[in-house]
Formats: structure tokens, C-alpha cells, sequence
């Protein structure tokens, strides 16, 4: 009874408001999965892809937009700055690299190329309050660029996972060395991440760390 009362008696004191809107701005694994947010086909040769392109470390995101073929057509990477988790700084980050490395599709009816997040990380696999940030931001995001909104896939030491869908795999890691890149696309059907080879190395080198 002690135990009972002393814990309603912390839940009627108010949280700041700062920390009401943070996690206001965050989906849950559910409210995701419920988003409709389209399957990539080869999801394997898209992480492995951006992993070798961006060369990712624990606390880097790297966003890529891909075509309706799911093949690269434009990419960036960066860390963000240090802050409290908030689904709105992440998406106003997300949103200025979009800017830098492709033009928006906000004149079309109906969006035409998707937006998916790699972020690599400390932990495991598991959904965590940041990862509900990230999903948040890149939603908000792809809206105001005129995208459709696409997987996010966490990158730790365990292997790679694409959050609401349970699809994943033990390489590559945060831990494991880049393939070659055209090992890395390399795939006996179309490659989602082949074609376009001038203009993807040039976004490369426009993509801030």
C-alpha cells in the first residue's frame, strides 16, 4: 500500500513542459508499423550500400532517397549535433541535408522517390526513445520535402535492423570494415543501389560527416 500510494503521489507532479512536447514528437514501434510505410524489396543490399558510401560510426545518420526502381539517387550523412532527443531537431536535420544533395518533389500529386535513415548506434537492435525521435523526424521530413517516407534502420554492433518490420542481419555492422563498393551492389537482379555512378560520387562528396 505504501509503495502504491507513493508512486501516484510522484505521477500527479506535472513532467516540464519541454520534456511533455520531446516525447510527443516520437512514434512508437506500433503507431509506425501502422504508418504503411513501404517494404524496400533488398533491404540487405541497401544498407550494405550506404555503409560502404558513408562509412558510418556509432551517432552517424545517413539519409538516402531512392527511386521507384529502389536505386540511389541521392545520399548524406552527418552527425548530429549533441542535444536532448527531440523528433523536431532531428527532423529539422534531416530536412537540411535533403536540401543540399536534392531538389524537392513538392509540385508532384503523389511522391515518387523515398526517403530511408540508416542510423548507426551504441546498443542493440531494440527500439529505443531515440530511434522513435529519428522515425518522427524522418516522417516530418519527407512531407516537407515532398517524399514518400521509408524504412529507418538501425546499425549497431549486433547487425543491422529495419525497426517494424523484423527483417535484419549480423553484417554489416558498426564494428565491421566497409566492403568495396561494387561489391557492396553487386547483385544478379537490378542492383537497387547500381546506375547513376557519376552523379551518386558527387553526392558523396557533398555529404557532410
Amino acid at each position: 500500500m505504501t509503495f502504491g500510494f507513493a508512486s501516484s503521489a510522484a505521477g500527479s507532479v506535472n513532467p516540464p513542459a519541454a520534456s511533455v512536447s520531446r516525447l510527443a514528437r516520437m512514434l512508437e514501434p506500433a503507431e509506425w508499423a501502422a504508418a504503411g510505410i513501404p517494404l524496400l524489396r533488398a533491404p540487405r543490399e541497401v544498407v550494405s550500400g550506404l555503409h560502404s558510401r558513408h562509412r558510418p560510426v556509432p551517432g552517424t545518420a545517413v539519409v538516402a532517397v531512392l527511386d521507384h526502381e529502389e536505386r540511389l539517387a541521392a545520399s548524406a550523412s552527418f552527425v548530429p549535433r549533441p542535444a536532448p532527443v527531440d523528433g523536431w531537431e532531428f527532423r529539422n536535420a534531416l530536412l537540411a541535408h535533403l536540401r543540399l544533395v536534392l531538389p524537392h518533389d513538392l509540385r508532384r500529386r503523389t511522391p515518387v522517390r523515398t526517403a530511408v535513415l540508416l542510423y548507426c548506434r551504441e546498443g542493440d537492435g531494440q527500439w529505443t526513445q531515440e530511434d522513435g525521435a529519428w522515425m518522427w523526424g524522418l516522417r516530418d521530413a519527407c512531407t516537407l520535402h515532398g517524399l514518400r517516407c521509408g524504412a529507418y534502420i538501425t546499425l549497431t554492433r549486433g547487425g543491422w535492423q529495419v525497426l517494424g518490420e523484423g527483417r535484419g542481419g549480423r553484417r554489416p555492422n558498426s564494428a565491421s570494415p566497409p566492403a568495396p563498393l561494387s561489391e557492396a551492389a553487386a547483385d544478379p537482379g537490378p542492383s537497387p543501389l547500381g546506375g547513376g555512378g557519376g552523379a551518386v560520387e558527387t553526392l558523396r562528396r557533398t555529404a557532410a560527416r
